[in-house]
Order: C-alpha cells, then sequence, then structure tokens
C-alpha cells in the first residue's frame, strides 16, 4: 500500500482553515471556555454515543441550555455568552450573521455518527464555522474518506451538508465554539482562506474485504449474544478507521441483522441510515 505524506494530502473541499487567532485571544477564549460553563446539556442521542454535550451562546431565547438548533434570524444572546467576554467579543469581531452559536464539548472516547446537518431547516444558505479551543490530535473531523485534526489558532469552515462524523478517540475533551451562520458579504470575506498547516488532513485507507467480514463475524457474534449496542458499534466506528462510501457502515448493521433474521432491526437501521444523511 502507498503511503501518502500527510503533509501532502489536501483538505477535501468541506471544509477550510480560515482566519489565524492571537494566541492571547485563545488563551482568553480556552480560560473561558474550561471555567465558565457548567450544566452541559446531552442532546441529539441518535446522532452520537453519550459523550457529546453542548451550550448555546446565541439563540431565539436567552437560554444557554436550549440546544435544538433551528432557523433564528434574529439570535440574541444567552446568559452564558454574558459571562464570556472573549467570547463576545470574537463573535463581534467575525462579524457574520450568526444564525446560532454554541460551545461542543467532546470527551474521550465519543463519536457523532456520520450524519448530515441542515436537513431540517429550508433551504437558505447558511454555514458552519468551527473556532477550536481546547484539542487534542485524536480528536478529528471525518468527511471524505480523509481525517482532519482542527487544530487551535484558527477558524475553519465545514460544508455540514456532507456525511461526516467527528471522534475524540482518547482526549483529554475538546471544545470548539461552533458558528452556524447565514451566507452574507461578511461570510464571503471571511471565506478566504489560506493553506493548512502540515498534518492537518490524513487520508484514510480503503478497507480490505477481510477487515469488513472481520469486524462483521465479531459483530454478529456479539448481537447473538445479546450485546446489540456493542455490535453496532463496532460496525459504526469503522467510519473512523478507513475510508466508506457513504452510509456503508449503516447498510453493515442493517446486513448483519437480516443475516440473524431480525427483519425489524434491519429496517430500523435502513430507516435510522437515512434520518442520519438525509435521505428519506
Amino acid at each position: 500500500m502507498t503511503v501518502i505524506p500527510v503533509a501532502e494530502v489536501a483538505l477535501p473541499a468541506e471544509v477550510a482553515a480560515l482566519r489565524h487567532l492571537e494566541s492571547s485571544t485563545v488563551e482568553r477564549l480556552r480560560h473561558e471556555a474550561l471555567t465558565v460553563p457548567r450544566n452541559w446539556v446531552t442532546e441529539y442521542g441518535d446522532y452520537q454515543n453519550g459523550g457529546w454535550h453542548t451550550l448555546s451562546l446565541m439563540n431565539d431565547t436567552g437560554d444557554p441550555r436550549d440546544v435544538t438548533i433551528r432557523d433564528c434570524p434574529r439570535p440574541r444572546p444567552t446568559a452564558l455568552l454574558e459571562r464570556m467576554p472573549a467570547m463576545q467579543e470574537l463573535l463581534a469581531g467575525l462579524g457574520v450573521r450568526c444564525m446560532w452559536a454554541r460551545l461542543a464539548r467532546l470527551d474521550h472516547g465519543a463519536f457523532l455518527w456520520e450524519h448530515r446537518d441542515y436537513g431540517e431547516l429550508d433551504e437558505v444558505e447558511r454555514h458552519r464555522l468551527h473556532v477550536p479551543v481546547v484539542t487534542n490530535p485524536s480528536a478529528y473531523l471525518v468527511v471524505g474518506g480523509t481525517k482532519v485534526h482542527m487544530s487551535v489558532g484558527r477558524v475553519w469552515r465545514l460544508t455540514p451538508t456532507s456525511p461526516h462524523g467527528v471522534c475524540n478517540r482518547f482526549g483529554p475533551s475538546r471544545i470548539h465554539l461552533i458558528i452556524d451562520c447565514y451566507a452574507d458579504a461578511a461570510f464571503h470575506d471571511l471565506n478566504q482562506g489560506d493553506a493548512a498547516a502540515a498534518g492537518d488532513a490524513a487520508r484514510m485507507p480503503e478497507p480490505s474485504q477481510s477487515v469488513l467480514d472481520e469486524t462483521v463475524t465479531t459483530a454478529t457474534g456479539l448481537a447473538e449474544l445479546g450485546y446489540d449496542h456493542a455490535a453496532e458499534t463496532a460496525l459504526l466506528e469503522l467510519f473512523y478507521q478507513y475510508a466508506l462510501a457513504e452510509g456503508r457502515a449503516y447498510d453493515l448493521i442493517a446486513d448483519m441483522y437480516a443475516g440473524l433474521h431480525r427483519d425489524d432491526d434491519a429496517e430500523r437501521w435502513r430507516s435510522k441510515k437515512n434520518v442520519m444523511l438525509g435521505l428519506a
């Protein structure tokens, strides 16, 4: 197998490294993120394994625990943002028309499963910005068969309407400021990104048939013993190890249950694939 040097791997089109941030700004953001937030909310349970938590900084209610994303053309600061002056300054300085802003904490061993975003919203052009505040090398985004570590010190852009997932394999916790914004001149000016630093992106290998067969066999054995969650997780995690076709991990789970003559479970995972990837 030919190994591509990490430094030669371009970012996928869905991701861009944009504005640099001053180290003093990053330190202020990190201090606030680690000391101010309390009572994180676990939402979107079907999309994760339980280690992803959020709090809102901008929304239409002012309640930081209101974290279910929806269209919000006139957001206002939440009670949490009012206690975080560095976050306020950054949001104001970016100048984009914000729809929603939140802090997202991804704990060690946590996964956000492969999915698309914005499918439940109307078809207004909107974009997502990430500002990593606390991270580690084992925390990365997967999109298009490429894993991307969003490094601290940059504003990043993600196109979340493409299938993607996130993991933090070993910790410590990753904390990002996530800003959903509408398309406007300020966003387009910001979106003139420069080159990513070497090491930000790495192409994942294609899985061999033997690897897939072995993982399916292991998962099937777990399901036969009644460990459905462990079986499903073993197959879902393939997305973070190999370059899989869109929805392939969900297909493997459905096929596993079909092979066990558990037709209701197979159909449930076919339906879940459609919901997660916006195919319904």
